[in-house]
Formats: structure tokens, sequence, C-alpha cells
């Protein structure tokens, strides 16, 4: 019974790479196997009890903590009709102008602040790619810089809080272990990593465009001046001061205690359309639009938890979780060597598969054997969850480089974009083994 949950693990695993829909794959597929299983070997029918399900699916959907991921997702895609983010690049490029390399340096920052205030990748990515890409490749920068810092700052979102992908994992990784992990600790651990990611990045510009000055040419002062005009402090000020507040409004009442992330996502949500109205951007057709993006995406990462709660539900009937700690613990392998081998299968996978699949598939199945061997659960969130960052940048299939190819100048080619993106992939893994090696990095705000 312990080899055929893996069986169905593995069935799982190929039919997703096939490129069938993950939510159907996760539920059809469990279900007929569960059925399977109880019809050849009826004296198990009677372990399985299909209509726990439905006391599990509502519990999902009562679950408060997950609310915050429909309004979060509000947050991000009314932010990106609000136009914040263009009057951010405009900005950051013309105070970061005279640096060699200093365009690309804008591209960082305001990808960080964008990841801190929306957390939508897909539509940072592609902000970013319409509006600074043709000017870098204007000004002489080589396209592969241009796009793999496009690229890889857009994906940010994924580990500077508030991030969707923190709050998944933490109810993942509490339903597979019963540990008091929730989301507002994730974004405590994962705002130093995020900041020093960033850091980085930026030094990573500084660095090659100095060594390689044709890489990434400073703005010429008449090209500066051109674009300074009246009013350009005010103009910088407020570019910086709305998006900066809307994030300390989320993240200083989380850190602080006052909210939940749950109730900070609200605020967030509402901060998002008062910008959206200062910018006087907003509309009721803006407002019909982002309602209906936020409904699509919502839809699509519910059904996905609930065909991954089917999954659990007959991997545990099956007796996988138990087989697979006895099998790693039996095996005396180590509680770093397992952690390495599933960091490696993390990243391999997500060369194939979507961040949202692996949460649902695989931190499910080793969350358990991490808690067996006492490891610090917190911590391997916060790995996981930057190996879950690489998953949008590592080609085939990575959704950056999706997102940046839809929207960039005819002779920016593929080859440019996986070429551009594998410096920063590099910086990724290295950093993650520096948090490997210094788990404080995580654990000092918490």
């Amino acid at each position: 019974m312990e080899l055929l949950a893996l069986l169905l693990f593995v069935i799982i695993f190929v039919l997703i790479l096939k490129g069938y829909p993950v939510a159907f794959t996760l539920g059809g597929v469990s279900v007929l196997f569960g059925m399977g299983v109880a019809f050849f070997a009826p004296e198990h029918f009677r372990m399985v009890d299909f209509n726990l399900l439905a006391p599990r699916f509502m519990g999902i959907m009562n679950n408060t903590v997950l609310i915050a991921v429909p309004l979060f997702i509000f947050m991000g895609i009314m932010l990106e009709k609000s136009g914040l983010a263009e009057s951010l690049l405009e900005t950051m490029a013309l105070l970061f102008g005279k640096v060699r390399g200093g365009l690309a340096i804008s591209v960082v920052i305001v990808g960080a602040l964008l990841a801190a205030s929306t957390g939508i990748v897909g539509a940072t990515v592609v902000t970013m790619g319409l509006i600074s890409l043709p000017t870098m490749l204007k000004r002489g920068y080589q396209p592969e810089l241009a796009t793999g810092t496009i690229a890889a700052s857009g994906t940010l979102g994924q580990i500077i809080p508030p991030s969707i992908v923190l709050v998944l994992l933490a109810d993942t990784i509490n339903n597979s272990s019963g540990s008091s992990i929730d989301a507002g600790m994730m974004f405590k651990a994962a705002l130093i990593p995020g900041l020093l990611l960033v850091a980085i990045y930026i030094l990573y510009i500084l660095i090659i465009s100095n060594i390689k000055k044709e890489l990434a040419p400073a703005m010429p002062d008449e090209a500066i001046e051109e674009f300074k005009g009246k009013g350009f402090g005010w103009a910088v000020i407020k570019a910086f001061l709305l998006p900066l507040l809307l994030i300390t409004a989320v993240l200083g009442s989380i850190f602080s205690g006052a909210a939940t992330p749950t109730e900070a996502a609200a605020v967030g949500a509402m901060g998002a359309i008062l910008l959206t109205l200062i910018q006087q951007k907003f509309s009721l057709k803006i407002l019909q639009q982002v309602m209906e993006e936020t409904t699509l995406l919502t839809c699509m990462v519910f059904l996905i938890l609930l065909g991954a709660t089917t999954f659990s539900f007959i991997f545990r009937w099956l007796g996988g979780d138990h087989y697979l700690v006895e099998l790693i613990t039996s095996s005396n392998l180590s509680p770093m060597l397992f952690l390495i081998l599933v960091m490696i299968a993390i990243f391999i996978a997500g060369f194939f598969i979507d961040f949202i699949e692996i949460v649902f598939i695989i931190v499910p199945v080793v969350t358990p054997v991490f808690d067996a061997f006492d490891m610090n659960l917190l911590w391997i969130g916060i790995l996981i969850a930057m190996n879950l960052q690489t998953s949008f940048l590592t080609p085939p299939f990575g959704f950056s480089l999706f997102y940046l190819k839809g929207v960039a100048p005819p002779n920016i080619t593929t080859g440019h974009l996986y070429r551009g993106i594998i410096p920063f992939i590099i910086i990724q893994v290295v950093f993650l083994l520096l948090i490997s090696l210094f788990p404080e990095l995580v654990t000092i705000l918490v």
C-alpha cells in the first residue's frame, strides 16, 4: 500500500509534466487511484471514506488566513493599473542615470518596491518590460543584461513580503506538520533574505558594468537634463512616498502585531484603491477589470488547492507519509543531506512546473520528514520559497521569460533571454547556499 502511494505521486508528477491541468489531475487521478485500490484490494475498502473530503474542503474555504490570497492579488492588480510603476521607473532612472549601470539598478530597486507593494510577478515583469527595456536598449545596454535584470527583478515578489507564495507555504507546512507557523512569521523571516538578494543583484550589476563598460553605459548629462523639469523634486517625493506608505501600512501592521496578514491584506487592497484614485487612474471599468482578473487568479489557486487536498488525503490514506518518513530515517540519511536532495528536486522541478504546483505536490510530501528530523520548519519554508523563485527564471518554462518575451521588441530573441538570466540564477543558487549555512539570516526577526 505504501509503495502505491509513491506510485500515485509519480503518476501525477508525470501527467502534470505532460501538460494536463494541474487541479483536475491532482484531484481526479487521486480519487480514481483510491477507488481502484479499494476495488482491487477490498480488504482496504473500509479504510477510505471519501465523505471526509467534504469537511476538508470546507476547512479550506473557511480558512481566514487564505482570504489574504485574493486580497493580495487584488492589491497587486489594482496597483498595476494605477501607473505607479511607470512613475517609479522614470524617477529611479533619473536618480541613477549618471551611475554606470544606473538604469539596471533602478529596475532592481523598482522591482523590489513593486514586490513589497504587489507581489504579482507577471504584472511586474510586463510593466517593467514595456517601460524600461526599450529605454535600456536605446541607451546601449547589452540585451542579455537588460532582459536578465528585468526578469530577475520581476520575481522578487516571490520572496519579498507580502508574497502569495509565503502565505500558501505557511498554510501547507502547517497542514502537513501541525506546526504553529503563520503567514506573519513567514513574512518576518523572508524580509532580510529578500533585501539581501536585492543588494546582491545591485552589487553584481555595479561590478559587471564597471568591468565591461560597454555592457551598461551611463546616461549622458544632456539626456538627464532633458528629462528633468519643473517640479522634479516633488515628482521624486510623490513617486517614493505613495508606495512606501502602502508598504508601511501592510507590513508595518503585520510586524507590529496590530493586524493579522489577512487584515493587513484588506488594508493593502483599500490602500491600492486610494493610490489609484490619487494617480487619477481609477474608474468603474478599471475596478471591473481588476475584480475579474482577481476572481480568475483566485479560482485557479483554490482549484489547485482543493485538488492538492484530495491528493494529500489519498496519499496519507495509503500510508505514503509514514512510509516516506520511515524510509528516510531508516536509511541513515542525515537531515542536511535530505534537505540538499529536496532542494535539488525542487530546483529541477522548477524547470518544468509552476511554483504553486510544487507547493501543493512536493511540500506536503517532504514536510513530515523535516518534522521528524526536528528541523526548523520556518527556515525550511524560506529555503523552499527562495528555491521556488528560480522556477520563474529557469527555461524552458520560466514564466518570467514568457512574460518578457511577449512584450519585448522583435529584435530580442529567446536566446537573449536565456543567456541573460543565467548569472541571476547562479546568484540565487549561491544565495540559497548562504541561507542554508547561516539560518540566523532567516530567524533574526522572528
